[in-house]
């Protein structure tokens, strides 16, 4: 593998995660909106991704990572018995998202750790590209 490669593929995975961090954002922002009726509900989101693979000769290599989509969490959603409040239905029950915020934290400090250590194996592989060019001086 090239030092070229390395570039494409910590590329590739600096996109995943950041998609994640978005999808992880957005359901912790919606993880206290309430609405009327288990259709309007917001569920949680989250992004599946799966290898990029070039096979040459029959030798499978990973060079990189690919988004297949983000997908809705099949979890129940939440309900609570609130009669007073504007947003209850007939019954008087609300209806709130299937998210749950300690496993968005962990996910998100996950992500995070995996988007730095992509920056640290983009600058070590400059770094060594650039010490490679120096050698020639």
């Amino acid at each position: 593998m090239s030092l070229f490669n390395v570039f494409g593929i910590s590329g590739s995975a600096l996109q995943a995660q950041t998609l994640r961090l978005n999808t992880i954002s957005s359901n912790m922002a919606n993880a206290n909106s309430v609405s009327s009726s288990t259709g309007e509900t917001f569920r949680a989101r989250h992004p599946v991704f799966a290898p990029m693979v070039n096979s040459f000769d029959n030798d499978k290599k990973a060079v990189g990572v690919r988004v297949l989509g983000v997908v809705e969490s099949n979890k129940p959603l939440r309900t609570e018995y609130s009669p007073n409040h504007p947003m209850a239905d007939e019954n008087g029950y609300i209806h709130l998202p299937n998210v749950n915020m300690v496993e968005e934290m962990a996910d998100m400090i996950s992500a995070s750790r995996s988007y730095q250590s992509n920056v640290e194996v983009m600058t070590t592989a400059k770094k060594m590209l650039m010490r490679t060019l120096q050698l020639g001086q």
